[in-house]
């Protein structure tokens, strides 16, 4: 972190009363102001006119931000040339890809909202989507055609430009591609013009010469993000220029040795606030050449360490167990490596020694670090450094934060030590849920200091020193490779089956994933389990569930357990199957 030790820091700090973490910062680095400029004019000006300097990597094409301002600014006024105006939403289903992050800044310098999700959510969620953002602009990959082309027909959307993971590849990959892959892929019919491909949107990009430069207020909705929230009810997550750009700022201070021209591996999403906003905002605005990782592929990430030597890599705890797992490893120097971080999930004691000494082993001196967030604060609100990476923590509130701890019944702030809600208040909150305002009282509440806190709906507790732990969760959630997954709403797909009478879904371990979901149902009376029960009821939830979402197994049975509230007790199914796993090792 270019910090000094954390003995110097104990011995020579004076306290800050009632914030303890921020002795751990600079005075310079206390007083920062967040910028009030829209998400595209703080990313162009942070640039300069280092325009020869490398912005992305996608499969070994890499590209300038010379041609990448030039690709938004083409596909900013085909936007334009469409007739999407300012405030209009504009919907993003692609994976990690060049023409994804195009279209958001370009949404961001005309004024638009962009709106991304998860291209591998099922049909109905996308049409839930759309239709609750009133969408009508839309760019989807292009192998989801068949599967979403009925649903999108059911929306306000008038356009879809169909995006192909090719469009930036090297030639040969992108031959390879097209006979493999592309081929098999079913497209619109000639005459269908509610669809376009991404080149012959560009077109109209290029034969429009006008220049569109919107000037965003900083407070002016500019991203709507996806998540179950505390409920695990979908929502959309507003967020603002100003919040965005400030998690920029905040990761700046905490990646302090990262320099232009640097690397870093981007494998997490851009529909997560932790992949788009850290991944993706941050270091273009730091001039760090991004790799571009549109799925994970283990033979690719291997030849990226090995072949590009990043010198930043974040991650979910399934990445780094995949990692260590993968015998090509054992030849990777990561001497180059100066940050690596993980988040989506909490890191046992346990993994974390056995990650850092997988890193000592192979040339790194570094240990892991950790953050914590979730997307009603864009990604973020923790981060440990070297001075405050305690094993088991999740670090310090990042710069401009402030964490306190309450009772999940009162509100009322607890001392130092003690276990409770952990409740956030910074420039990176969300402004709220779309269209729901219920479930938004619900999660940022004024409290009697008059600022707003994020409730996050977990337990934690503040060391003396600053420190905050996490210990357990208010909301009942399964953790699936970093995706956040409720059993609630799985159940209630489930319980849309004529023949299920209870279902009660939970998380039960797995060798590489740490957690996936698995359904206890019991039957109708006098229906009989049978595989075509079972293949109905896997075939529903593939239809409305996200593909992370769906249970790894089914099991039928008789009953369920029950608690003395005459409930379904889910805990004692998770220890049951936390005692079976335990037996096979």
């Amino acid at each position: 972190m270019g910090k000094i030790s954390n003995f110097f820091f104990k011995l020579f700090k004076k306290k800050s009363a009632g914030k303890p973490w921020l002795d751990y910062y600079s005075r310079e680095e206390q007083s920062i102001k967040f910028t009030k400029k829209s998400i595209y004019d703080y990313m162009v000006d942070e640039v300069g006119n280092d325009l020869d300097f490398f912005v992305l990597n996608y499969f070994e094409n890499r590209i300038s931000y010379n041609d990448f301002f030039k690709h938004i600014n083409t596909c900013a006024r085909a936007l334009r040339e469409f007739g999407v105006k300012e405030k209009d939403i504009v919907t993003i289903c692609l994976p990690n890809m060049p023409e994804a992050i195009y279209v958001f800044y370009a949404c961001n310098k005309i004024g638009a909202v962009a709106d991304i999700i998860h291209p591998l959510s099922s049909p109905e969620q996308v049409k839930f989507y759309l239709n609750e953002s009133k969408s009508r602009f839309l760019f989807l990959v292009d192998f989801n055609y068949d599967k979403m082309k009925d649903v999108i027909a059911e929306t306000l959307v008038y356009k879809t430009i169909l995006v192909s993971p090719k469009e930036s590849m090297p030639f040969g990959l992108n031959l390879g591609y097209t006979l493999t892959r592309s081929i098999r892929t079913k497209k619109p019919s000639f005459n269908d013009t509610a669809y376009m491909s991404w080149k012959k949107f560009m077109g109209y990009g290029l034969s429009n010469l006008r220049e569109y430069h919107a000037k965003m207020d900083s407070d002016a909705l500019a991203l709507i993000l996806h998540s179950g929230g505390t409920t695990g009810t979908p929502k959309g997550i507003m967020i603002s220029n100003y919040s965005f750009n400030a998690i920029a700022q905040q990761s700046a201070v905490n990646v302090i040795d990262v320099r232009p021209k640097d690397k870093i591996v981007t494998v997490l999403p851009i529909f997560h606030g932790f992949g788009l906003g850290i991944c993706i905002h941050t270091p273009i605005c730091l001039k760090v050449e991004t790799i571009l990782m549109p799925e994970y592929d283990a033979n690719r990430f291997y030849k990226i360490w090995k072949n590009d030597k990043p010198h930043v890599i974040l991650g979910v705890p399934t990445l780094w167990e995949g990692m260590m797992s993968n015998k090509k490893f054992d030849d990777v120097d990561m001497s180059q490596l100066k940050y690596i971080i993980s988040g989506g999930d909490s890191l046992s004691i346990q993994a974390e020694t056995r990650i850092n000494n997988f890193l000592h082993k192979h040339g790194a001196k570094v240990n892991i670090l950790k953050g914590y967030g979730m997307t009603e604060s864009v990604a973020a609100t923790a981060y440990t450094f070297p001075g405050t990476n305690e094993p088991g923590s999740i670090g310090i509130p990042m710069v401009g934060n402030v964490y306190k701890i309450c009772d999940p019944e009162t509100m009322e702030e607890l001392p130092f030590g003690e276990e409770g809600e952990i409740c956030v208040n910074g420039p990176t909150l969300m402004m709220g849920y779309l269209n729901n305002e219920e479930e938004t009282n619900n999660v940022i509440r004024i409290h009697k200091d008059g600022k707003r806190w994020l409730h996050t709906g977990d337990i934690g507790y503040i060391s003396p020193s600053g420190v905050v732990y996490f210990t357990s969760r208010l909301k009942r959630m399964i953790v699936v490779s970093g995706f956040n997954v409720y059993p609630s709403m799985i159940e209630k797909v489930i319980s849309k089956c004529e023949a299920v009478s209870k279902v009660c879904v939970v998380g039960v371990p797995h060798p590489y994933k740490m957690h996936v979901p698995k359904a206890f149902i019991v039957l109708k009376e006098g229906i009989e389990p049978s595989s075509k029960i079972k293949r109905e009821i896997k075939e529903l939830c593939k239809k409305e569930l996200a593909v992370y979402s769906v249970p790894k197994d089914f099991e039928f049975r008789d009953s369920l357990p029950i608690t003395l509230y005459n409930k379904i007790n889910y805990k004692l199914l998770e220890e049951e199957e936390l005692r079976k796993s335990e037996n096979k090792k």
